[in-house]
């Protein structure tokens, strides 16, 4: 499970999650193995200031394609470190797109870490929707339910105002919450 540094005061702010499990739609058609990079594609803005996912929207209108993520394993960096592969620390709006695998169908539980802002969606489905300033914390755990293995569509908007950054993203596999492996995901370049 991703390690960040939570004080008191956040534990007492109810964490957001969705209430009924989603079912997630896979990629049609599949992409081919030969297609796909590892990795997750992104793209992104640097606005003047950004404080919401509305602010980051705005800021990715100018967006640059950025190194490709290893994955969604960036844990609670060091104040003045990058963001991500970003070329800034601070003021950082990402635009992040490709697939995650499961390798089997049924139900899944997922949680993604952010610092700041974050939505997500896999497979369709919003999994994670952080629209605020703060330290790393989870945006709420999930639960999906994926009908068949395979690949599905990953899509989210980051943003990281100033000070420390994370994003990353944890599943049940064998019933334990861990980080989902950068090899789950793959983009198209």
């Amino acid at each position: 499970m991703l390690k960040c540094a939570v004080s008191l005061a956040a534990l007492a702010i109810a964490v957001p999650a969705f209430a009924a499990p989603v079912t997630l739609s896979p990629a049609n058609p599949q992409p081919s193995v030969g297609d796909l990079s590892p990795g997750l594609a992104v793209s992104y803005g640097y606005p003047g200031d950004v404080r919401t996912l509305k602010d980051a929207k705005a800021g990715l209108r100018k967006a640059r394609r950025g190194p490709p993520l290893r994955g969604l394993s960036y844990e609670d960096n060091s104040e003045g470190d990058l963001t991500l592969t970003s070329r800034k620390s601070q003021k950082v709006a990402a635009a992040i797109s490709g697939f995650i695998r499961f390798d089997a169908p049924g139900t899944y539980t997922v949680n993604v870490f952010s610092n700041d802002g974050i939505v997500a969606s896999i497979g369709g489905k919003q999994i994670a929707l952080y629209d605020e300033i703060h330290a790393c914390e989870p945006a709420g755990e999930q639960d999906v339910i994926v009908p068949s293995a395979g690949w599905y569509a990953l899509e989210a908007t980051y943003f990281q105002r100033k000070g420390t950054a994370c994003l990353a993203m944890d599943w049940n596999v064998g019933g334990r919450m861990g980080p989902v492996p950068d090899s789950a995901f793959a983009h198209i370049d």
